[in-house]
């Protein structure tokens, strides 16, 4: 009797790991045979709203987590990983540029919130600034289709299901047995993050005075657009050596707010904190200091008073920056001695 419960017993087990096996293996070979002539399998209605390449994502439990055969782009190498993403250096396969490609996974209202204040700020900035990082294009996949975003796409049913997402906290895009991706493609900054720039090097009163230009030059181009990035640290500041000489690009926009402007009916600005729009922030004569903000967030050390007591403005970016300064200055001093 033992015996035949013994053997029932593995053949179950047998047939789960059977099961689990060719559901794995059919997932690869779907993925795999998404290319250029698959394009047709989007969703129907929606052919001529989709601006598709084919990226074919290997994703299961039994191969390498991050193992991507991506047709416009070959991954490198992991550059950096955090709690809502990962990094890889990638060179564009077309022209042989190299770039920098962030990969954020949508399992979670909280880390789909991140991604589109990121994809928000960035797509809404209608110039370009040396100092501060530039999106070149963002990518939602799923089931190993790529579908390349747009700022305000409201056609696109799964751009309004991440936004669904952000705005119930519930999952609406991606399962455990198909994720969903959004890939952030910049440029690729080679010299790290301003952190380990300043602890690896003695303090140069030039190299202050230079980088302390070169961030009020980005924090003061992006409060005229209208963007408070709320997060300024030396780690989301990187470091471009392409030009012989360290740029700073002031980088991870994920708790950054775009603000838009309402009027009132006397014709004076009635601040509001919003989503924003293209074009509708370039407006010079908006003051984003009237723009008031509750959410405390940001990093402890770079926090101003103000943003812990929930009600700030855009000058709390300015305190960030004064304290970035300071340390660089005096090299963490105080805090290594301690």
């Amino acid at each position: 009797m033992k015996r035949r419960k013994v053997s029932g017993f593995v053949r179950g087990c047998r047939r789960s790991v059977a099961g689990k096996m060719k559901r794995e293996m059919s997932k690869v070979l779907r993925s795999i045979a998404l290319d250029d002539n698959n394009r047709k399998e989007l969703v129907q209605g929606e052919e001529d709203d989709y601006d598709c390449f084919p990226i074919s994502f290997l994703r299961s439990d039994l191969l390498e987590p991050h193992l991507v055969v991506a047709p416009r782009y070959s991954l490198l190498r992991e550059v950096g990983r955090g709690s809502y993403g990962v990094v890889y250096e990638a060179v564009a396969r077309k022209t042989g540029a190299r770039v920098a490609v962030k990969r954020l996974q949508c399992d979670a209202p909280e880390k789909v919130e991140l991604a589109l204040a990121e994809f928000w700020a960035l797509t809404s900035l209608e110039n370009r600034h040396q100092n501060v990082v530039q999106l070149e294009e963002c990518v939602l996949q799923r089931n190993g289709l790529a579908q390349k975003m747009s700022h305000g796409n409201k056609k696109s049913k799964q751009y309004l299901r991440l936004v669904e997402t952000s705005l119930k906290g519930e999952r609406i895009l991606g399962y455990s047995e198909e994720p969903c991706y959004l890939w952030f493609v910049m440029e690729f900054c080679d010299g790290g993050d301003l952190n380990q720039y300043i602890l690896s090097r003695r303090p140069d009163p030039q190299t202050n005075r230079n980088f302390m230009r070169q961030l009020t030059s980005a924090v003061a181009f992006l409060h005229r657009n209208s963007i408070v990035h709320r997060d300024l640290k030396p780690d989301n500041i990187l470091i471009s050596q392409k030009s012989g000489f360290p740029i700073l690009k002031v980088a991870d926009f994920g708790l950054s707010k775009v603000c838009a402007g309402l009027t009132s009916r006397n014709g004076e600005e009635h601040p509001i904190a919003g989503a924003g729009a293209r074009g509708s922030i370039q407006n010079s004569s908006v003051n984003i200091n009237k723009f008031w903000l509750s959410s405390a967030c940001g990093s402890d050390f770079y926090m101003a008073p103000e943003v812990w007591e929930g009600h700030y403005t855009a000058k709390a970016d300015i305190f960030a920056l004064g304290i970035i300064i300071w340390s660089k200055r005096e090299l963490l001093g105080t805090y290594v001695r301690k």
